[in-house]
This record gives structure tokens, C-alpha cells and sequence, in this order.
């Protein structure tokens, strides 16, 4: 196990959708075929949420049933979560891209009106 959950992403229709994975090792031997694991031992938490912004990173709320509805043409959230983790893909890593760098932190978020 890692210390931190994986972010497993999908590219909807109208939003973006993610949800967690525990252990990644896990994730991938389910992705390559493994159907004997179960979803329960894979998946965090049993919320599907939603980037309304899209991309992986961002905001996330949980995701209401009319969003799984109008994405996945079900609001059955166990459905939904075995449609991702099919399709979807880890992000694990998406947090910072590898060419980032701080330009000027004591410049802050700008004029704060101070």
C-alpha cells in the first residue's frame, strides 16, 4: 500500500470524473485482467466525484445522481466505479508537472487591496 491514494480519472461526455484507489498494485492487476479482486478491496471510498472545471486536478465534489445519469446513463454508483476503473486511467503523478517552478512567491495571489 502507499501512503497516498491514486487518483483514477475519466473523460466524460459533460465533466470529468475521479475516484480513489488504495493500492495502486491492486488497480493494476484488476486493469490487466484480474476479475477475481474484488472492487471493495481496490477503491477507497465508494464515491464517484466530479471536476466540473475538468482535468484530474481542481475541485471535486461528489458527484449527484442526474451527473452519473446523464454521463454513464446510470446513477448506480458501483456501476459507475467498475466503468472507471475499466476505463479510466491513474494520475497519481498529476499533481505537479516536472517543469514547475516557482517564479515569485512574495508576490502572492496580487493586489489584496492592503
Amino acid at each position: 500500500m502507499t501512503n497516498n491514494p491514486h487518483k483514477i480519472f475519466y473523460k466524460g461526455v459533460d465533466n470529468d470524473f475521479v475516484i480513489f484507489v488504495d493500492d495502486p498494485a491492486l488497480f493494476e492487476k484488476y486493469k490487466n485482467g484480474d476479475t477475481t479482486i474484488p472492487i471493495i478491496d481496490i477503491v477507497s471510498i465508494f464515491k464517484v466525484f466530479i471536476n466540473r472545471q475538468g482535468g484530474a486536478e481542481g475541485i471535486l465534489d461528489e458527484a449527484s445522481k442526474q451527473d452519473l445519469n446523464n454521463n454513464f446513463k446510470t446513477s448506480n454508483v458501483d456501476e459507475v466505479i467498475k466503468k472507471i476503473l475499466d476505463e479510466g486511467s491513474d494520475k497519481h503523478n498529476s499533481d505537479l508537472s516536472s517543469d514547475y517552478s516557482s517564479r515569485n512567491d512574495s508576490y502572492g495571489a496580487g493586489d489584496t487591496g492592503n
